[in-house]
């Protein structure tokens, strides 16, 4: 029986991560690195660094030029519904509020506009635990 964080995250092929960090020692960028090495696509969204985990930064969500399945926020809870205004915005499937990240309001937008919403749930463990990999 899977939950919907599972689902969210087998769907997935590229995900945009906002608030990946430079440190490899913080899980906000632990975490990516390791979805990158499981074979997820992974696009960086930070408002300094021009390069991170051998791929181009973005400034903002709009600037991608590509389409995004998931948005994973690294960001504190205050700064994600303003997040999920721009996954909405981007056409983004689901929005993913990583391990202590809650928002009633971000949950409310990205509801209400077909999203997929998971919160307050790590995706690498969500990964490790039901073995999901990519083949790219």
């Amino acid at each position: 029986m899977t939950d919907l964080a599972e689902e969210v995250l087998a769907a997935a092929d590229t995900i945009a991560v906002v608030g990946l960090s430079r440190d490899p020692g913080k899980a906000a960028h632990a975490v990516p690195a390791g979805l990158q090495a499981a074979g997820f696509r992974i696009i960086p969204v930070h408002p300094e660094a021009d390069e991170l985990l051998g791929e181009k930064v973005y400034r903002s969500l709009a600037d991608i030029p590509e389409p995004v399945d998931v948005v994973e926020v690294f960001r504190p809870s205050p700064e994600a519904a303003g997040i999920a205004e721009q996954a909405v915005a981007i056409g983004a499937k689901a929005l993913w509020l990583q391990q202590g990240i809650v928002s009633a309001e971000a949950r409310r937008i990205a509801e209400a506009a077909g999203l997929d919403y998971v919160e307050d749930r790590c995706m690498a463990v969500v990964r490790a635990i039901a073995q999901i990999t990519k083949n790219r």
